[in-house]
């Protein structure tokens, strides 16, 4: 009984010590050419998956949210298609007012009035959320979307994930114009629409250390972005 009690305990403690490994685990790995390692889609456990369309008040756009299911499987036998499936849900994002969230490998936009369908993105990326403007549209008849997301291995674990950078992108209600307006390799910190003034306000973090965290010893830059204008302009300001 003593040694199933020691060894309880030292599985607790290893699972504790290899929490805090993960925990610490830097969000930035550099190297000579400063890049972030591109990722190819190669897993084939996992399903592609769409939800049901969804269509922001006032637009002409369904948007198509996309992901991927994993397959557990039981056994041999997978859950997916057998008398286990109503065990997986096959819900891969959530709808709040003018915002959807999830984990997302794309957006696809589709006019009210066609069956053509595109992509936001050709490349790899996890969309956390994609978010309609609706008072700037009500305002000014300009319809767009503001994304974060991770759009590449900054920490070269071979994966894009909730791990690595989050940035934050542009575009119009259509999925066109996918704009990053974000700096590589700055971590996004927060956004705010300035409703009266017709900007979108952000702050990203820089590891000017370059020690591979996000902390207290680095720099804040403070940007915003004219939302009336024809092109979306970053502006630095400094507000401290």
């Amino acid at each position: 009984m003593k040694n199933s009690l020691k060894y309880i305990a030292l599985a607790i403690i290893g699972s504790l010590v290899s929490c805090k490994d993960e925990a610490q685990k830097p969000k930035v790995i550099y190297d000579a050419a400063n890049k972030a390692r591109v990722v190819n889609k190669t897993d084939s456990t996992q399903i592609e998956v769409a939800d049901l369309p969804i269509q922001m008040e006032g637009t002409d756009y369904l948007i198509h949210p996309v992901g991927d299911l994993r397959v557990f499987e039981k056994g041999t036998k997978a859950r997916y298609g057998s008398s286990s499936v109503n065990d997986v849900s096959f819900t891969i994002s959530n709808l709040g007012e003018y915002e959807i969230t999830g984990y997302l490998q794309n957006l696809k936009f589709q006019k009210t009035d066609s069956d053509s369908i595109r992509s936001l993105t050709d490349k790899p990326a996890l969309i956390l959320t994609a978010t309609y403007l609706k008072t700037v549209a009500d305002r000014t008849k300009n319809q767009i979307m503001v994304y974060t997301l991770a759009d590449s291995d900054t920490n070269k674990d071979g994966k894009i994930d909730s791990g690595d950078i989050k940035t934050l992108y542009l575009s119009n209600i259509s999925g066109e114009n996918f704009t990053k307006v974000s700096e590589d390799f700055q971590e996004l910190v927060d956004w705010n629409l300035i409703d009266s003034k017709g900007r979108l306000y952000f702050r990203t973090i820089e590891d000017t250390n370059q020690n591979g965290q996000f902390d207290k010893n680095d720099v804040l830059h403070y940007s915003y972005i004219d939302l009336a204008a024809k092109k979306w302009e970053v502006k630095s300001y400094k507000p401290i």
